[in-house]
């Protein structure tokens, strides 16, 4: 093992940091043993993320070793001499964790609420997990079938297959053509040693990078980095690089997928170059002429015209050359009407080779980019993960360098590249036919990075913004709730923040249980339908493109009652951010075409699901656990029911809700972020003033019904290799009952830590049954009814062991109880997750708005946070006896078990 010293004599000989880059704010420093350390300090928001990233994937492997990569990813997670279990400690600090592998590479990342204790613990773990991580057979042995399982709930979507299988085809010798999850058969046999060797070879200081992200002393994060990444020996092997080089594809490519299901899907990969390579952002450009929403030359041809469900086109950046994908949906199981989406995704695409395409196209995609670069740029968490992304493509500043090209992308630019590399011999589809003499489309060789990014300064730093406090009392203390305009409350908390952004949530209630009874389904499409369909003044396009212009996301949904408006846009663009909302939500045209292109991708999003074992468990048991009339707005349908509703709502029921029950009159705004109440209110008057809405509102009561009856059901999804369970049970409780704290962290002990949990320990830590196991509370704030759900998706020759492995843990819960050192694990835990979760404004944004309509204050947050503080075991031990009674659970299994029954039997 590696020592991490924590001696003051330890400390004495830390190496210190060389300074490499300064770019926009974010500082590189590198260690003598070839440590990449990348520090961006924003005290805006009271949170620091440390994100570890290793430069090896799926590109790395070899022969036998498929998978390796992201096999050990889910390894690391097993812990260490130092910190045996990772996942609990990450959990009893409340943090939000992930790690995920790619083709080129691997990271880790934490989000923890900012002080020195977390900042020192993230980096501490990251450095000793990246060198002492044993790799054990026995860890093994459980968790390569969590990632066979993980691999089973890919195997699910046949769409993601068909991609996977186009790519594969399109590569003949490069790893890009091979899945990063692996090959099933080397997921379960690779010997340990042969991983460990793998792990020794790649996780090392000289092939990683460290990203430190949100508010921590500087002078500390260098002193921890020093600490524990600097002392870390460099080693003495040489890193093998990669150099296998695809050849130019002599013709296309043809791959026919056979499975279960309801909709048909075409694709088609051309070879396109790498990321750094000066033309991949002309095709990012092109991605989005194609199928962007609503301009996208597909999307028109496509979507508009009801041949295809819905359509998508990407070019993902990557190391080495990579793939451009185009796909579609189509409402067919028959291979000829298939064809003819193909033929027009042809058409489309010849055209823009040959007569090229529209400056305001091109403008459009840019500054679609942009603001998603703002966006991102302005959210420490967010660009750290980006940076990893770029800097496994060889160096971090080429996020700047991509943003600073593709402003400059020019029509002719596109225009070129599609004539270049979208020939029909560097194409893979459906079928193949030699052609008289060999057709070659040669890529780009990846250029030169370190050049590239040679002295580059990128541009002035974004503002910081101010520290922020997020102790429930202490955020209470600077809301402002000026009243109401027209029928709607309000809620206001400015504050400094990076990049100078705002988050609006803004909730209008409408209507009542009677007088919405049929309506249910076209209230589904009534916010998709203002927001997508143009208003009064500006067509569809024209809203899409004052959005983009504005630095402006917007999303307007809801359901029978609701709807619901979120923004968020930078403090100079609100303004003009504001007046699109006034438009969407005054002047909607509520297009019947758009109407029918919603309509047609609803549909087939139902038809995919009606096979699909998630799905099906989950509606299942929510009709178990309910029960109503089939006219009641409460009512659960069923998958064809659902579909048959879809098929029958109309254009005038859209219309009806908006005329006749949509308004003012009742909800609830929140604004957080930056800006200044005395020019926001003025706006919102303008929108909401003389809005009223022309039906009565009475909130529609969701309460516990007495009598329902229990039932274990088995539901067969034929050729799905996943499988998924659920159990649950309903009960009388509100979440302001004196049980409630102590039921919720008893539910957070059995199964709510994310994957460290009793359920998840047993099923997916020592059991190695389940990818995702978990358990859910949750209480209504109005109605007394509450419930408690299970669930796992495993394999479907697991089901009997997935059950009692659910029930034993159940059953031991309740007969011992909880441990003192677990509850207090668990209690820290719980504390720091709602901690992370108000640094967020969106969410922040979205709780004031909900305190508004139960008419609370963030002091209910405090008082029941100060209340769970306080409990004991003894409380919680009793909370779990009074309402966890397996017996009164329901439980639904859905997969294909009759197959898994019969390779049982073999």
């Amino acid at each position: 093992m590696v020592a991490l010293s924590g001696a003051a004599s330890a400390q004495a000989r830390a190496p210190q940091l060389e300074q490499v880059a300064s770019v926009e704010g974010i500082t590189e420093y590198r260690l003598p043993n070839g440590m990449r350390v990348l520090l961006f300090p924003d005290p805006s928001k009271p949170k620091v993320t440390v994100a570890l990233t290793v430069f090896v994937g799926s590109r790395h492997e070899g022969y036998g070793e498929t998978g390796m990569a992201h096999l050990l990813e889910h390894m690391v997670f097993k812990g260490t001499p130092t910190h045996p279990d990772i996942p609990g400690v990450f959990k009893e600090r409340g943090a939000q964790f992930n790690g995920t592998t790619n083709d080129d590479r691997t990271n880790y990342f934490e989000t923890l609420t900012a002080s020195d204790d977390n900042l020192e613990f993230a980096v501490r773990l990251e450095a000793d997990r990246m060198v002492n991580s044993p790799i054990k057979a026995e860890d093994l042995a459980t968790e390569f079938s969590v990632v066979r399982n993980e691999f089973e709930r890919g195997e699910n979507n046949p769409m993601s297959i068909l991609m996977q299988r186009i790519a594969s085809a399109a590569y003949d010798w490069h790893n890009y053509g091979k899945s990063t999850i692996g090959n099933r058969t080397d997921i379960e046999r690779v010997p340990v040693d042969n991983l460990r060797e793998f792990y020794k070879k790649y996780y090392q200081p000289d092939n990683a990078m460290v990203v430190i992200a949100g508010k921590f002393d500087e002078a500390k994060a260098k002193e921890y980095v020093a600490k524990y990444f600097g002392t870390l020996p460099k080693p003495d092997r040489k890193l093998p690089q990669t150099y296998t080089e695809e050849p130019p594809q002599d013709g296309e490519r043809v791959v026919t997928l056979r499975r279960v299901g309801d909709v048909g899907v075409v694709g088609l990969a051309y070879h396109v170059p790498s990321g750094p390579q000066a033309d991949f952002p002309a095709l990012e450009v092109l991605s989005d002429v194609l199928s962007s929403q609503p301009s996208g030359r597909l999307y028109k041809a496509l979507v508009e015209t009801r041949k295809a469900a819905s359509v998508f086109a990407f070019a993902s950046p990557s190391h080495d050359p990579g793939l451009f994908m185009i796909a579609a949906r189509v409402n067919t199981k028959e291979r000829a009407e298939l064809e003819k989406v193909r033929d027009v995704i042809y058409a489309e695409i010849d055209k823009v080779a040959k007569e090229g395409v529209t400056d305001e196209e091109v403008g459009r995609a840019v500054r679609r980019y942009l603001k998603d670069f703002e966006m991102s740029a302005s959210d420490p968490n967010s660009i750290a993960l980006e940076l990893s992304e770029w800097a496994a493509q060889g160096d971090w500043r080429l996020y700047f360098l991509a943003r600073d090209r593709m402003e400059k992308v020019k029509p002719e630019d596109v225009k070129r590249v599609a004539a270049a590399y979208f020939e029909p011999s560097n194409r893979t589809v459906g079928y193949f036919t030699p052609s008289e003499k060999p057709e070659r489309t040669p890529i780009p060789e990846n250029p030169d990075v370190a050049k590239l990014v040679d002295g580059y300064k990128g541009r002035e730093a974004k503002s910081a913004g101010e520290t922020f406090d997020v102790r429930p009392e202490a955020i209470e203390a600077r809301v402002q709730r000026p009243g109401e305009i027209e029928g709607v409350k309000v809620a206001l908390l400015p504050k400094k923040t990076r990049g100078e952004t705002v988050n609006v949530t803004l909730t209008l209630r409408y209507g009542d249980a009677e007088s919405l009874k049929g309506l249910s389904t076209a209230a589904d499409f009534l916010g998709g339908l203002m927001s997508r369909g143009g208003t009064k003044l500006l067509s569809k396009q024209q809203v899409r493109d004052e959005l983009d212009k504005n630095f402006a996301q917007l999303s307007v949904s809801g359901g029978a009652g609701t709807l619901s408006v979120n923004l968020e846009t930078k403090r100079a663009n609100l303004p003009a951010a504001l007046e699109i909302v006034r438009q969407v939500l005054r002047e909607p045209l509520l297009p019947a075409d758009e109407f029918e292109v919603q309509k047609t991708g609803r549909l087939a999003q139902l038809e995919s699901s009606k096979t699909e074992p998630t799905v099906l468990a989950s509606n299942r048991l929510q009709r178990l656990l309910s029960s109503y009339p089939a006219d009641d707005v409460r009512y659960t349908p069923t998958p064809e029911e659902s579909i048959e509703r879809t098929k029958a709502a109309t254009i005038e029921q859209v219309k009806t809700l908006y005329d006749e029950f949509l308004g003012a009159s009742v909800g609830e705004l929140a604004v957080v972020g930056d800006f200044e109440p005395s020019e926001v209110l003025p706006a919102f008057e303008k929108i909401l003033k003389g809005w009223k809405s022309g039906k009565p509102y009475a909130r529609i009561e969701r309460p516990y019904q007495e009598g329902l009856k229990t039932a274990t059901e088995v539901i067969e999804t034929p050729d799905k290799a996943n499988a998924m369970y659920l159990a649950g049970s309903v009960f009388p409780m509100k979440d302001d009952s004196a049980d409630y704290p102590a039921l919720a962290i008893g539910n957070y002990i059995l199964g709510g830590g994310s994957i460290s949990s009793r359920i998840a320990d047993r099923l997916r830590g020592k059991g190695g049954l389940s990818y995702s196991a978990a358990s859910h509370f949750n209480a209504s704030s109005l109605d007394p009814r509450a419930s408690i759900m299970v669930m796992a998706i495993y394999n479907p020759t697991n089901v009997a062991k997935v059950e009692a492995g659910v029930k034993e843990e159940v059953e031991r819960i309740l007969k011992d109880g909880v441990k003192a050192e677990e509850l207090k694990t668990a209690k820290d835990g719980w504390l720091r997750s709602r901690e992370i979760g108000r640094t967020e404004d969106g969410s922040l944004a979205g709780s004031l708005a909900t305190n508004l309509f139960l008419g609370r204050t963030l002091l209910f947050d405090a008082d029941v946070e100060s209340k769970v503080k306080a409990l004991d075991a003894a409380a919680v031990d009793a909370a779990l006896r009074k309402y966890l009674d397996f017996a009164k659970f329901s439980v639904v299994t859905a997969g294909d078990f009759k197959k898994a029954e019969a390779a049982e039997k073999k």
